[in-house]
């Protein structure tokens, strides 16, 4: 017979489950308050954010860095429904949290309690798994359920409903008590059978254009390694879409960096299109082959055999039919690297000299195409020479953050990945605007030791800018970039390529940046003239304190996106 110890309240078994489960930071703003003093009582850091959708951003940037999960808690109502957009963001990214989220009292359910809302439906859409709390005795079975469904397969986010009531009722546990630790991620590798892995490799070994994309799966997977073998032995070509960058060593001779929807004048893109337009065989690694990963889906030839690596098998053939690999991209990279290593790769060395010379006039053809605007000493700025001025802070750990829009695409375009598995963190699940300041704050707590820059557009960061208070508060030093031009970038410039004309909506009023951030106690600085860029950032990222730096920027300035093409050109 089982005997029982002590008893606790269910909010405290919660915080010792998630401490169990190796969670030292808790993103909340002090509710379910039961489970916060709970959790703190026990070291558990509170991270308390000012804005209600700014904590689920601020989970999944530490969850994407650390390789733990985000845990995010929110009260029942106005701030359950704000955590909808970030676990959406984190569901199409496939990042894992867990959203502790409370529930109205269980005797004042359907009776319009103060703050009551069908939170299972509301999650639903969000999440990979929802659930409602009912039963005291089963509060670790959930939290542990709640692990697991954000860790295994593909992760994503799940959301656990507490009601109010059950969090103070005490409980008593039985002697033998759960010990697994669930936070890490991925929790399972599985890998795909010697038959299809022999079938890939042999595809590999015969094709005579091969090209590999890696996706942000090989992220997730901690794949950089086991990706740079394959490359190296079977001399494949090797471009990433935006949240690959840094899966592989963008030096390296056979890398051709981001591809995508970047392909138009003074872009990498423009040169290395062809490598994947012209290939006979595609290699997919961790990717939704998506629009932006694909550039509207036109840049693989219906004619190429195409072998795809995930961890989803709804994701493989989803919208090309493909050889299915389907298994942890480490893993199943390692075991088609072993299956390759004894065949004959003459043909792949052969070919290996005139890949690299390719590649090399691609990159020496986009350098001098981007010159004028990389080294432009104009005013207002142009946010390629803020780029140039970043890159060699790149060789010192840098982990680069971006917010939605074009910050997203300055930062994949035009900054070049030192090493495989360098970190270049952009919200491109959903692209949602704002989201690139707390993701730079979960980043930041995530690798404490390493510098963190967000590049942030004035209209995204408009969304998150109450977050400075977060920041020096909480002794968090993050250095913001803002790109202040004055207007909505992309969405002027979309809307004059499709209408001819754009909303009243584009332009703002002059906003003082640095006066805000100085209001928080946030250090700050402004910046019109490009030469003092240099100067600014090593001040800013050598103080170890939160810093804002705001750049007037050329509001006529875009990435060299595919839609703007046309208009480039004809320019």
């Amino acid at each position: 017979m089982t005997t029982t110890n002590i008893n606790e309240t269910v909010a405290e078994c919660i915080a010792r489950a998630l401490k169990r489960h190796g969670v030292d930071t808790l993103f909340a703003q002090s509710l379910p308050s039961a489970v916060v003093l709970a959790a703190e009582a026990i070291g558990i850091r509170q991270i308390a954010y000012r804005q209600e959708n700014m904590g689920g951003a601020m989970a999944d940037g530490y969850a994407r860095i650390s390789g733990r999960v985000g845990v995010v808690a929110a009260q029942n109502g106005p701030a359950a429904t704000l955590l909808v957009a970030p676990l959406a963001e984190a569901l199409k990214a496939s990042i894992p949290l867990v959203a502790l989220v409370q529930d109205v009292e269980r005797v004042q359910t359907d009776k319009n309690a103060f703050q009551d809302f069908d939170q299972v439906a509301l999650f639903q859409s969000c999440t990979k798994w929802v659930r409602r709390v009912q039963v005291e005795a089963r509060v670790e079975d959930y939290i542990d359920a709640a692990f697991t469904a954000a860790t295994s397969g593909r992760p994503g986010p799940v959301a656990l409903l507490l009601p109010a009531d059950l969090l103070r009722a005490e409980i008593r546990h039985p002697e033998c008590r759960r010990t697994a630790n669930l936070g890490v991620w991925p929790l399972d590798r599985a890998r795909p059978c010697d038959e299809a892995l022999g079938q890939a490799a042999q595809w590999i070994v015969e094709a005579e254009r091969p090209i590999l994309i890696a996706g942000g799966g090989v992220h997730a997977a901690g794949a950089a390694a086991a990706l740079s073998r394959l490359q190296e032995l079977a001399s494949l070509p090797v471009c990433t879409t935006n949240m690959g960058k840094g899966a592989v060593d963008e030096h390296h001779p056979l890398s051709a960096g981001v591809l995508g929807a970047l392909t138009g004048p003074r872009s990498l893109g423009a040169f290395t299109r062809t490598f994947v337009e012209t290939a006979d065989l595609v290699v997919l690694v961790g990717t939704r082959t998506n629009q932006n990963g694909t550039d509207s889906w036109r840049q693989i030839s219906p004619t190429a055999r195409i072998i795809h690596i995930d961890v989803d098998p709804c994701e493989i053939g989803r919208t090309y039919e493909a050889l299915r690999l389907v298994g942890d991209a480490a893993i199943t990279i390692e075991a088609l690297a072993d299956a390759i290593a004894p065949m004959d790769l003459d043909k792949r060395r052969a070919r290996r000299g005139e890949l690299e010379r390719e590649i090399a006039r691609c990159w020496s053809s986009f350098e001098e195409a981007r010159r004028s605007v990389y080294e432009s000493d104009s005013s207002p700025i142009r946010p390629e020479r803020i780029m140039r001025e970043l890159q060699p802070w790149l060789d010192q750990g840098l982990t680069m953050v971006a917010d939605a829009s074009y910050s997203s695409m300055w930062v994949t375009g035009q900054l070049r990945a030192p090493k495989a598995g360098a970190r270049f963190i952009t919200p491109r699940g959903l692209a949602g605007l704002g989201w690139g300041l707390p993701l730079a704050v979960g980043a930041k707590l995530a690798r404490p030791g390493s510098p963190v820059v967000a590049l942030v557009g004035d209209g995204g960061f408009a969304h998150s800018w109450a977050e400075m208070e977060t920041i020096v508060r909480l002794h968090i030093p993050v250095t913001i970039i803002v790109l202040n031009n004055g207007i909505l970038g992309f969405q002027r410039d979309a809307e004059t390529v499709k209408f001819g004309r754009f909303t009243t909506a584009c332009h703002f009023s002059p906003v003082e940046h640095t006066a805000i951030a100085q209001a928080c106690g946030c250090d700050a600085a402004y910046v019109s003239d490009p030469s003092q860029l240099a100067t600014v950032l090593e001040r800013a990222i050598g103080s170890n304190r939160p810093n804002l730096i705001e750049v007037v920027t050329d509001p006529d300035a875009h990435p060299p996106l595919s839609l703007f093409a046309a208009m480039d050109e004809a320019a």
